[in-house]
């Protein structure tokens, strides 16, 4: 599995369409997702973006709120739940010169959420960029694991082995698992991800490699709700002997019901010439953005508000897969 670094060919997502899995309606997320596309194309110096639509009516309304960089993305009518391809779509592989979807059970997050289209959906993908599949008889989403592209894979005890998505699978039977499928030589197992996070604990809102052996986590306030979470995996990733470089934490950001959402600035998107990085109005933001700048100099980064995409569940890097590159 590339390292998210790694040239791309496009990236792979979904326009929001369930007003029942937006609680507070479709219109923030809809414009704060468009505003991510935008920055991916980067005015076509960036990369394609692969948008999943419902019908031609979500076309239509995609097209509207893309301008200009829909020059840069192309359509495809489908079945899906939602926007997260990260997790419904494949994981792409690379081996002798050829891309590969790799893909595996989907299981709606543990059986939480079980939405039409949504196990069908990584197939479609491979079906339409008539790609080589590879495919794996247990359950794994993109977000729960992280990879450095030279052998180490990252992912969290709480979600593969909270019991719900690979019950059966002890600890070592999974780790031999994902050396195989992601091609990696090291598993590292952190502990437990956010309060409230729909995913379980998906590694892509915890900590993410910037470089090989190098990872970025972030560094809590004492009074952020997440601080022994977070303190947890940044004593876990200096034990297991990686470089570690942090960025604060955004700290308590709620929804406009009052609830703790798990906003996280790790869950910032790799492009191929852009880094798009989570804001949450958050006295933090600029500071956060600023530090994960200066991990990528040879891209322009860029913080987006995202708050409204995080009400669904997610946020850029849970909606966006990359399909990297054929070297």
């Amino acid at each position: 599995m590339p390292a998210e670094w790694s040239l791309h060919d496009a990236v792979w997502t979904a326009w929001p369409h369930d007003e029942a899995q937006w609680a507070e309606g479709l219109a923030a997320p809809r414009s704060q997702l468009t505003a991510m596309m935008q920055s991916i194309v980067d005015n076509g110096r960036g990369e394609r973006v692969e948008l999943f639509v419902r019908n031609s009516d979500d076309e239509r309304e995609a097209r509207a709120h893309l301008g200009d960089a829909q020059a840069h993305v192309r359509f495809h009518h489908a079945v899906y739940g939602d926007t997260w391809l990260r997790d419904t779509g494949p994981i792409w592989l690379a081996r002798g010169g050829e891309t590969i979807a790799a893909r595996f059970r989907f299981d709606g997050w543990g059986g939480k959420y079980i939405m039409p289209g949504d196990a069908e959906l990584s197939a479609e993908v491979a079906r339409l960029t008539h790609s080589h599949e590879i495919v794996f008889d247990f359950v794994l989403e993109g977000g729960a694991v992280e990879v450095d592209g030279a052998g180490l894979v990252l992912t969290t005890k709480q979600c593969l082995l909270g019991g719900a998505r690979n019950p059966g699978l002890d600890q070592a039977s999974l780790d031999a698992r994902l050396r195989f499928a992601l091609g990696a030589d090291r598993v590292i197992w952190l502990d437990r991800g956010l309060a409230n996070d729909h995913t379980d604990g998906h590694i892509d809102t915890l900590a993410r490699f910037v470089a090989p052996g190098v990872v970025v986590a972030m560094e809590p306030e004492d009074d952020d709700p997440n601080r022994d979470a977070m303190r947890g995996i940044l004593d876990d990733l200096r034990a297991a002997e990686l470089e570690v470089t942090t960025v604060p934490s955004p700290g308590a950001i709620h929804d406009a019901g009052g609830m703790l959402m798990p906003a996280s600035y790790m869950n910032f998107y790799i492009g191929n010439t852009v880094v798009v990085v989570p804001t949450y109005r958050s006295a933090h933001d600029d500071h956060a953005v600023a530090a994960i700048a200066a991990l990528f100099p040879t891209r322009k980064t860029i913080g987006l508000p995202c708050e409204a995409v995080v009400v669904g569940g997610g946020g850029f890097h849970c909606c966006t897969q990359q399909q990297p590159r054929a070297l």
